[in-house]
């Protein structure tokens, strides 16, 4: 008869180890120091401190000299400084997909499998008769011609609207994003981090986007006075500055990004805390912190219209819930056809986790 076996209990047998605990503490640090590694792990010294999470058989001292032989830092003895490394960097965004994205059904990578019709680059074999609102570009001349020499006979060839039929083309489920993030002072003010979230969310999704759906394209717009573009291993090192919220710039370089896009779906994600407070007239700097100005909004205004024609939806994140804000948040979106959501810090990455996911799941057009 087989008996049983007893031995001692290993609280760490089956789970984490005392790095990998210490080393989720050190990857959230990095988010809300700006990737500054040595200013993450002064943080760490001071909070064990106070929780004494570290262990005497495996000290702060143990868990940097593992970053080192494990390839998460580098250390740049001449100049006394400790950088991360682009390990660290993905692990960065591996994390926050996971804290963000947790909940994702697993599914094949670059799966879009729709069954809808609609404008698209695949050539359906399809037809069915020409609708008001159809383009000409999903004319089939050869069986218009067809029909027409059918209806009427060679000798009286004319081509009427009865005689024309339209092929289908299969949607193409890949899309294009761009995902605009506010860079002005206000993403800082009144003591509430509302910049750490955003770079959160961006790092999650682009991550998202890079293991499920890897033939889509997604570009980050950062907009403060002006608006450029930075690159998702910037993501970690990007800070609020000094700025106010040139709105009009970020769409502009967003549209201007989307219109080299060749498929078909496009999509601008816009995570904002507050109005539109500047525009760029020539080389000079049109501001007003004061109220909503109506030659900034109605810019604005304008914009969101032309990516309404040119397709491209536009779905806007207001982390702040100002309710003088709302009445231009609304003209906003109807002005694009497009979406808005009030969300809170906490909620930011369900909202537009929730709004990415359902996208893959309907026709854009």
């Amino acid at each position: 008869m087989k008996g049983f076996q007893f031995r001692k209990f290993d609280a760490n047998e089956g789970g984490k180890s005392d790095f990998e605990n210490m080393l989720e503490i050190f990857m959230q640090l990095l988010n809300h120091t700006n990737g500054d590694a040595g200013e993450a792990l002064s943080w760490m010294t001071e909070l064990d401190k106070e929780y004494q999470f570290s262990k005497p058989q495996y000290g702060l001292g143990d868990f940097i000299d593992d970053l080192k032989q494990k390839g998460y830092i580098d250390e740049d003895n001449q100049k006394g400084e400790i950088k991360i490394t682009p390990k660290t960097e993905q692990g960065i965004r591996k994390r926050s997909l996971d804290e963000i994205f947790g909940k994702l059904k697993k599914g094949r990578k670059g799966s879009h499998t729709t069954f809808k019709s609609g404008q698209g680059d695949e050539t359906n074999p399809e037809t069915r008769p020409f609708q008001f609102g159809d383009v000409m570009e999903q004319i089939d001349f050869v069986s218009s011609i067809r029909n027409s020499q059918i209806n009427r006979g060679i000798e009286s060839f004319s081509l009427r609207e009865d005689d024309l039929e339209i092929r289908e083309t299969d949607m193409k489920t890949q899309t294009s994003t761009v995902l605009m993030i506010d860079i002005s002072h206000s993403m800082i003010l009144y003591g509430e981090d509302r910049i750490t979230p955003a770079k959160k969310v961006a790092m999650a999704l682009s991550e998202l986007i890079k293991t499920k759906y890897p033939k889509d394209t997604l570009d980050i717009v950062v907009f403060g006075n002006d608006a450029w573009t930075i690159e998702v291993k910037d993501l970690p090192y990007l800070q609020v500055g000094p700025y106010h919220t040139n709105t009009v710039a970020g769409l502009e370089l967003a549209m201007e990004i989307l219109r080299k896009r060749k498929n078909p779906n496009k999509q601008i994600f816009m995570i904002t805390d507050g109005k539109p407070t500047c525009l760029k007239i020539g080389k000079k700097y049109y501001k007003n912190a004061f109220g909503l100005d109506r030659k900034i909004t109605g810019r604005c205004l304008n914009l969101a219209s032309q990516c309404r024609k040119l397709k491209i939806v536009i779905t806007t994140f207001m982390i702040t819930s100002d309710p003088y804000l709302q009445s231009f948040v609304r003209a906003f979106t109807e002005s694009n056809n497009g979406k808005a959501f009030y969300a809170s810090l906490d909620k930011l990455g369900s909202f537009i986790f929730n709004d990415f996911e359902k996208g893959k799941k309907r026709n854009l057009f």
